[in-house]
């Protein structure tokens, strides 16, 4: 038991299957007699805030660490660090991102209580589709597993600043100077050399609460704290990637499914929904499944084919396009960011649930549909319905 306990925390599919079983299990509760009480321990209050702005607001903010931690490593020593290297999955990136969105407002055009939704089929959930990807094991190349990080990286911080841009309400001017201050505090440390992590940690919790208060949603403080953190290219005793070793079980495998417990409780069933509200689960649904294949495996066989960037090394269009399919799983951020675009709405919330839900499960289905047929590294590009 102890060893299964120990290969699970240390696979890659690990924490994608946990996260599929507390969302499952939030499925399961919130369809069943238990709701109220499911819905109700969620509301009850510890302190300032309700549990479930405890867990949106402050656990997920060292989620948010964590992203930042990865997209700051792979930018200074890893997969990103340089320009060539950000070329393919930057745009496949960008046409995941723009197609999905362009996609929602075609379907919420005439709704504009609606339009702030537009981001939520934008966003890929990194340990999710990299944990269905791992499941398929050797038969999928590294490089393609390379691609899909380095993608949803570029993804995640599409996602990070159309938050921290979009989705702040009432910004306060002294909060706000007074967190520039500590930011500038931090920066400082991380010029005069301090590699111990305590003053980080201990000036990056007070910097969580005072972007808290200045109207900026408050888990962008983990993103700047992990900005201003150490590192070493290719050191693994650098202070960021300690820091980064040490949250990843513990994001992986208590804060992501916590929220995905909390945030996940949906009734499966869209009656009551009609017009402007039916619009929502609609467009994120489509969004996720046909526009984030449509824009990633676009833009990624266009920039093959103009000898922008090299395809990734044993890796055939085929795979290429499953793993454009796998971007469609949206669930973490998707939640994230829909609960920010409707915070007073909650039929639109479980609008935004639903849509997530519907698109995600479809996009794992085809992704690993498409990746299980075996090809060669010479297939030609793919044509619906006939696979060479």
């Amino acid at each position: 038991m102890k060893r299964f306990v120990h290969s699970l925390l240390e696979s890659e599919s690990g924490s994608g299957l946990v996260l599929i079983g507390a969302a499952a299990l939030a499925l399961l509760i919130a369809n069943s007699p238990l709701a109220p009480a499911y819905f109700a321990a969620l509301e009850h209050h510890a302190g300032p805030l309700s549990l479930l702005h405890w867990i949106n607001d402050a656990a997920m903010a060292v989620f948010f660490l964590l992203i930042g931690l990865e997209i700051k490593r792979e930018f200074v020593g890893g997969e990103l660090s340089a320009w060539p290297q950000r070329v393919l999955p930057g745009l496949a990136a960008a046409g995941g991102m723009v197609v999905p969105a362009a996609i929602y407002l075609m379907f919420n055009r005439h709704y504009p209580e609606n339009v702030s939704g537009w981001a939520v089929p934008t966003a890929t959930d990194i340990a999710f589709a990299l944990g269905v990807l791992s499941l398929l094991g050797s038969r999928i190349p590294k490089s393609l597993k390379l691609f899909l990080t380095a993608l949803a990286i570029i993804d995640d911080l599409g996602a990070v600043a159309i938050i921290a841009l979009l989705y702040t309400a009432g910004l306060q001017p002294l909060w706000l100077a007074s967190a520039t201050l500590v930011i500038a505090v931090l920066w400082s440390l991380n010029r005069f050399g301090v590699t111990r992590l305590s003053p980080y940690l201990v000036l990056g919790a007070v910097l969580w609460f005072l972007v808290h208060e200045s109207g900026v949603h408050a888990t962008i403080a983990g993103v700047l704290l992990a900005l201003t953190i150490p590192v070493k290219p290719d050191h693994a005793a650098s202070p960021l990637h300690k820091l980064e070793h040490f949250l990843q079980p513990w994001v992986g495998f208590i804060i992501v499914p916590l929220f995905g417990f909390a945030n996940a409780g949906v009734r499966l069933s869209v009656a009551g929904l009609e017009g402007a509200a039916l619009q929502v689960p609609m467009g994120i649904a489509i969004g996720l499944f046909v526009g984030k294949q449509l824009g990633v495996f676009s833009m990624t066989w266009g920039a093959i084919k103009l000898g922008w960037a090299p395809r990734p090394e044993g890796t055939s269009l085929r795979q290429l396009y499953g793993v454009s399919v796998l971007c469609g799983i949206g669930f973490t951020m998707s939640l994230f960011i829909g609960l920010l675009a409707f915070p007073e709405a909650a039929e639109l919330q479980g609008g935004v649930k639903l849509g997530v839900l519907a698109g995600s499960v479809a996009s794992a289905l085809l992704g690993v549909a498409v990746l299980l047929k075996p090809s060669s590294p010479r297939a030609k590009i793919p044509v619906p319905p006939s696979w060479n």
